[in-house]
Parts: C-alpha cells; sequence; structure tokens
C-alpha cells in the first residue's frame, strides 16, 4: 500500500510527463526541417489624417517555406524614421499562411505626439521627400513556437500617393 507521500509522488511525475509529451508533441510541426519564414515591408507610405501628426500603413508580405500552416496570432511593431522611435502598434486580425505559400497583410497606426514633434523638430532645418525607416516586428506564431522577429529598413516618400 502506497502512503500519501509516495501517492503525491507518483501524482507529479504523472503531471510532468504528461506535460512534456503535450510540449513535444506540439513542437513537433518545428522539427529538424522546420525552415523560419521571411517577413517583408512590401509598402510603406502616409495616409491623411485630421490630427496633423502623420498616420502610416504598412504592409508586410510573408513567405511559408514550410508544409505546415503559418497560423499568426498577433504581430507587435515598431518603426523608427530618422532615427526616432516613431510608432509602436500591435495587430491581431492577421491571416493564416497556408505551406509553401504566401500572405499579405497591413498594419496601420499614427505617430507618437512627442517623437513626431521632435522629428518634424529635426526636418525643420531643411524639408526632405523621403525619409529612412527602420521596422522591427514580432510576430505570434503560437505557444510552443518561438516568435518569428524581423527587421527591415529602407526609405518611404513624404509625397502622397496618387
Amino acid at each position: 500500500m502506497l502512503d500519501k507521500r509516495s501517492s503525491t509522488l507518483i501524482g507529479c511525475r504523472s503531471v510532468f510527463v504528461a506535460l512534456v509529451t503535450f510540449a513535444l508533441s506540439a513542437c513537433v510541426g518545428m522539427g529538424p526541417g522546420f525552415e523560419t519564414p521571411t517577413v517583408n515591408v512590401s509598402s510603406f507610405r502616409t495616409l491623411p489624417s485630421e490630427s496633423g501628426m502623420p498616420k502610416f500603413e504598412i504592409g508586410l508580405h510573408v513567405i511559408n517555406p514550410n508544409s505546415e500552416a503559418l497560423k499568426l496570432r498577433g504581430v507587435a511593431y515598431t518603426v523608427s524614421i530618422e532615427g526616432r522611435e516613431l510608432i509602436k502598434g500591435v495587430g491581431n486580425d492577421l491571416p493564416v499562411i497556408e505551406g509553401y505559400g504566401e500572405g499579405d497583410f497591413i498594419v496601420t497606426a499614427a505617430a507618437s505626439l512627442f517623437e513626431g514633434a521632435m522629428l518634424l523638430k529635426d526636418l525643420v532645418g531643411g524639408p526632405m521627400d523621403t525619409l529612412n525607416y527602420e521596422f522591427e516586428a514580432k510576430l505570434d506564431v503560437g505557444t510552443f513556437i518561438p516568435a518569428i522577429r524581423v527587421k527591415d529598413e529602407g526609405e518611404f516618400s513624404l509625397q502622397p500617393s496618387r
């Protein structure tokens, strides 16, 4: 007959074994052949704004080189313009990228009032037609799969799109 301590120890071991089994089965999709998906900034443009602070539309293009679908749960992103961390945002209305497929989605955000004012102060010295940006994002693809981190940089026009 088992005493109370032995019974508790067996119960803890059972729970531990069940958790490890669950975690390992969840990682099957990330086996040795798992390749990190590619995420690129496909567009970056200013949008009309009534507040005086510019709004931006950022298009992202995702390529999934794996046979399993990539179920994006969320994205957290930061945009720096001319070295100033101007935009921080999140999104959760994201597409499923099928195995060996591609997909696009768009996030929008308004600039930080304080950082925007500092950027405008920097630009007073001379207006520019383009600005340099740096985009960093963390894509959440699930509890047991590491987040996909991406960094992209480039420039965008201050002239409205036609």
